[in-house]
């Protein structure tokens, strides 16, 4: 394989044609899930050559067929024998497994790029793979996928969570930038702390915004989304500049008696809400305690009201 990909350094936000670069590699997925084909898709944009990938179901067969268009659907040992980086991009339950497997049947190869886009793993994760000889890289794209073309868009200036061997540094980062995206280095022991300040934001905030629909669909409007718009951008991008101190609402303001009506409301209209609002207004009112934006009286009138709103 030839490993000259770091031989010439491309700043970030730049795209190179494809034909001036020296390494071409050829590109393997194992897993043709949301996130592998994209990945590979990209890589190819680059310029290197996606020869072969793996896919179970008939979601991910078509997947591979729109963003892989021509590459052949073999077994996960004829994906590694045929390429010189490999994407391992299956779910994060499966990885050790799957990693485990390939390595006790003989199909590693020595001096292969082996890649996984797990947030949870470092490279730890590839251990038995980087016994083998395999050169392990752990390249987390900080995005969430369609699994449609969209994707490739969404790359541009995405943040990539980074982990390898010291080494290996300048090969992950040069990797990430041809995908068009941006290195971030994560320690291998911080991987599982880095994975859940993601999660927690975007996973959770699906949910609260799915929720807020949901109640606005209840109140009788008629367009949720169009009035949650505005308002969630804003506080998005407010929190992002500011922080703590973009905090605004009847929490923060220490208004007791409005959150009493909001307590009310939900035991009411959605029991199964009133669990997530309570915890969420009191993780608020400590963090607006501590950014001096809420009166140590007023917190604990609004406390009270909280712990009253937590009881079944």
């Amino acid at each position: 394989m030839n490993n000259d990909i770091t031989a010439r350094p491309y700043p970030h936000g730049r795209s190179p044609d494809p034909a001036d670069r020296p390494a071409r590699l050829r590109v393997g997925v194992v897993g043709t899930g949301r996130v592998g084909p994209t990945l590979a898709a990209a890589l190819a944009l680059a310029g290197h050559s996606v020869v072969a990938a793996s896919g179970v179901s008939e979601a991910s067969r078509r997947r591979a067929e729109e963003l892989l268009p021509g590459v052949p659907l073999v077994t996960p040992q004829e994906v590694i024998a045929a390429s010189d980086l490999t994407l391992l991009t299956v779910p994060d339950d499966a990885l050790e497994a799957l990693v485990r497997g390939l390595a006790e049947t003989g199909a590693i190869k020595a001096g292969q790029l082996l890649v996984h886009a797990s947030g949870r793993y470092g490279v730890g994760v590839l251990e038995p793979a980087t016994r083998a000889g395999a050169l392990p890289l752990a390249l987390h794209p900080v995005m969430t996928f369609t699994g449609s073309t969209v994707d490739l868009e969404r790359l541009a200036g995405c943040s990539f969570g980074v982990t390898s061997p010291e080494v290996l540094r300048p090969v992950a980062e040069a990797l990430v930038v041809e995908m068009g995206g941006e290195p971030e280095w994560i320690e291998e022991q911080d991987r599982a702390l880095y994975h859940v300040a993601l999660a927690n934001g975007a996973n959770h905030l699906v949910t609260l915004v799915a929720q807020s629909i949901e109640l606005l669909g209840a109140a009788g409007v008629r367009a949720p989304g169009r009035m949650l718009g505005p308002l969630l951008g804003a506080a998005l991008d407010n929190a992002l500049r500011a922080g703590d101190h973009a905090l605004t609402g009847p929490v923060a303001r220490g208004d007791a008696g409005t959150v009493a009506a909001h307590v009310a409301e939900l035991r009411r209209v959605s029991p199964e809400a009133l669990a997530a609002y309570v915890a969420m207004a009191r993780l608020t009112a400590d963090r607006a305690l501590n950014a001096g934006l809420l009166k140590a009286e007023a917190a604990e009138a609004l406390l009270g009201v909280l712990a009253e709103g937590g009881r079944p």
